[in-house]
């Protein structure tokens, strides 16, 4: 008989041998080990106590009759459970708790480029676990994201759905994606580096609102997301994870780990999606969803060395075929001007490392490279496209005294090559980098992070990019953070703005375009709340300022047949409030509630109007509750976004200048009775919103998507004709939310451990 046991029993035995009083008694589990020091008390009276070093419990004394025992210990979720007490009557209770997604704990690395306790670090960063993503599961991480508060997935094109990233209103070249804290993900890559990557091999999702480019260079200019994915200590032995829906979609992710010799591990994960379903609910003859055919094959090396050293190898393979367009479209009608279709064949793999050097100082080696191969057609528009990034960057982390110092060298290399008229040769750069950053403890409730940045562009010359940051902590759980940074970004247009192949619009780069650059400032507060009863509340706020220069913004509004490309010879703002609300109750139900308000506009020749396509208030919400005697659990999640102004084609374009206020709400049901398997299922868009409704149509001209029946002016401007009244042009750029109405899921999840 082990320790444990004996003193479970030898409790026991003494309970019963003094008297037949009324009794409880017990253990508190967690993750198959015994939680200490867990607060236990008797709902309604003082009566109270907490298990000892081992877990064990005791209550006596106990009148007849029901008791409410409620159980609460930082770092898991509360514990409720009612027990009926006869006279002499002696009840053993097993308490299992689970663990919170919310704890005090959580380590990030996006912040200040090296792991730190995420209530310690001076730089504000949002965590989201697994977790979070299976309450809405979906696809790829791009659509995952719209559940996360001043974050919006944007479709850019009614036809092709390829899109970008918005963090507080900001467009999405300004989102830097990275994979395990290396900027792969970027410019052609983004919405395809978003896809495809298991969720069930992500460790945590970290977002950082505001410019980093001090650490992170060219791109990290309004924000950045970095997905961690998991090392083979913390991967499952086997996971499969598959759903499907009514409308046709099909996922599966399957992965596992294995043992190679004693000195490495390998994770494997594969994901396949496929769409092959027409379906065009608001009759204009195109596909409300692009039917997609698409695999990634994921794999991370972790090695053994001496002195827990790092070594990590991770590489991904992804190809996709696409297509969105007129229904009786096929491959046959690729590139010519008899049906209209944007078919989209992507090919792209990646590598990233991780190799600490064998020396006594902690200095770490990191190293990506990408190669990302495009071959498209925007109905008779071909874009033929490659882009490589390579990176590397080795840091040195070093403490001395009340300093804690991280510098560091990097060099980037770009590679960009398509065919349109703004790359007439290809573009090839190497930018190297070298920062510093200092973080000063002055004592146990204050520090200051200082740092800077120096970038070399042989084609835009030397950039500087300095930061601070400052955090106060009152108490452990009341935290002030302030925050200045700044960000910069080279652009490559037809890399990340699919409007420009698009339809009838011509494009018009105005001058040799100058680097875009911004600073911002920060002042974030977060505050818990612990209380007797076991509810735990947060509170995340934020206040944020960004000023850009040299921005560059499409213009679709000073001609309705162009696109015209030039750096805003004014100022562009970006200002706001958001915050985040996190509720755990005894009871079991959880809510998380997020806002954001925000105030984006450009001002140029004193003339200030607010920026397209950016809603002026946003809010995310989730709501669990299981149900623990039925291993039941239900997550009401959903959205709700404020008007945006929209590209509209003049003022004879039909079509509302302003999008409504819209709402996307899902709901889930998850059952996990059975060892080892989840079954999940419930319906997404639940009010069945869709952005045709209020509208004549969304995509302009969808009967003569060539044009062939539109007349022009001498100045190439639409004339209206008995068949054009309103003197339009073929337009799919018209959008703000998914075409994709009310759906059912189910899916099933298989775990070894």
């Amino acid at each position: 008989m082990n320790l444990h046991r004996f003193v479970l029993f030898f409790v026991v035995f003494v309970s019963l041998s003094i008297n037949a009083q009324n009794s409880i008694v017990g253990t508190v589990t967690g993750k198959n080990e015994s939680v200490p020091y867990v607060n236990i008390y008797l709902k309604g009276t003082k009566t109270g106590t907490f298990s000892d070093e081992d877990g064990n419990f005791k209550f006596s004394d106990l009148t007849d009759g029901s008791h409410t025992l409620i159980a609460s210990a930082i770092g898991y979720l509360p514990y409720k459970v009612t027990i009926y007490l006869e006279k002499g009557e002696l009840k053993t209770l097993n308490i299992v708790l689970q663990a919170s997604t919310e704890t005090l704990d959580e380590t990030v690395v996006t912040g200040t480029l090296k792991p730190v306790n995420r209530l310690e670090t001076p730089v504000p960063v949002e965590v989201y676990k697994p977790s979070f993503l299976k309450k809405n599961p979906t696809a790829n991480i791009f659509e995952a994201l719209q559940n996360v508060n001043g974050v919006r997935p944007q479709i850019n094109c009614n036809v092709c759905n390829t899109g970008d990233i918005h963090i507080n209103g900001l467009e999405g070249p300004y989102t830097l994606v990275l994979i395990d804290g290396m900027p792969i993900v970027s410019g052609l890559g983004t919405v395809y580096g978003l896809s495809g990557i298991p969720n069930s091999l992500i460790e945590q999702i970290e977002v950082v609102k505001g410019p980093a480019s001090t650490l992170y260079g060219s791109e990290a200019v309004g924000g950045l997301i970095n997905i961690i994915t998991k090392n083979s200590l913390t991967a499952p032995k086997f996971f499969a994870d598959s759903f499907i829906t009514d409308w046709g979609e099909y996922n599966l992710d399957v992965g596992t780990k294995v043992a190679v010799g004693k000195k490495a591990n390998m994770l494997l994960g594969v994901n396949y999606f496929r769409y092959n379903n027409l379906i065009d609910n608001n009759g204009d003859n195109f596909t409300d969803l692009t039917l997609q055919d698409r695999i990634s094959v994921f794999q991370k090396w972790d090695f053994k060395r001496d002195k827990s050293r790092i070594f990590s190898l991770a590489g991904r393979f992804f190809y996709e075929d696409r297509w969105g367009g007129e229904l009786q479209w096929n491959s046959g009608f690729r590139g010519g001007d008899e049906v209209y279709g944007e078919s989209i064949y992507t090919r792209r793999w990646e590598v990233l490392g991780k190799y600490q050097l064998p020396v006594k100082e902690k200095i770490m080696l990191t190293f990506s490279y990408n190669d990302h191969a495009q071959n498209s057609v925007y109905g008779n528009v071909p874009y033929l496209a490659d882009q490589r990034i390579g990176f590397s960057q080795l840091t040195w982390d070093k403490s001395i005294g009340k300093h804690d110092l991280l510098l560091g060298a990097a060099v980037r290399y770009n590679y960009y090559d398509d065919n349109t008229p703004a790359t007439i040769n290809s573009d090839e750069v190497v930018i190297p980098s070298i920062f510093v950053q200092d973080e000063i403890a002055f004592d146990k409730k204050s520090s200051l992070l200082i740092g800077a940045r120096y970038d070399y562009d042989k084609r835009h010359g030397s950039i500087v990019t300095p930061r601070a940051a400052y955090r106060y902590k009152f108490t452990d759980n009341d935290i002030l953070r302030l925050n200045f940074g700044t960000g910069f970004r080279v652009v490559n247009l037809f890399t990340e703005d699919h409007a420009a192949l698009t339809g009838a619009r011509d494009v018009i780069i105005a001058e040799e375009l100058k680097p875009e650059e911004s600073f911002n400032f920060n002042v974030n507060y977060l505050k818990k709340i612990y209380s007797d009863n076991g509810t735990f509340i947060s509170l995340d706020a934020s206040a944020f300022y960004t000023h850009f220069q040299n921005v560059i913004i499409p213009d679709y509004d000073t001609n309705p047949n162009q696109i015209i490309y030039d750096n805003l010879n004014g100022k562009s703002v970006s200002k706001g409030l958001s915050a985040n609300l996190d509720f755990v109750f005894n009871n079991g139900i959880k809510v998380l509630l997020g806002a954001t308000f925000q105030d984006v506009k450009n001002t140029e020749e004193g003339v200030t109007k607010r920026q397209i396509l950016t809603e002026t208030y946003s809010g995310t919400w989730n709501v669990s509750y299981t149900l623990r005697p039925w291993h039941l659990t239900i997550d009401y999640t959903g959205n709700l976004y404020g008007p945006m102004r929209l590209p509209t084609l003049g003022e004879t374009d039909p079509r509302s200048e302003y999008s409504p206020t819209w709402s996307i709400q899902n709901i889930q049901f998850t059952y996990k009775g059975l060892q080892n398997f989840e079954f999940y299922g419930g319906v997404k868009n639940l009010l069945d919103w869709t952005p045709n409704k209020g509208n004549p149509f969304i995509i302009a001209r969808a009967n003569d998507p060539f044009d062939k029946e539109v007349s022009f002016d001498a100045s190439g401007n639409a004339l209206a004709t008995p068949n054009n009244p309103n003197a339009l042009t073929f337009d799919p750029s018209y959008v703000y939310g998914p075409n994709q109405g009310i759906r059912t899921f189910f899916g099933m999840r298989y775990t070894i451990n």
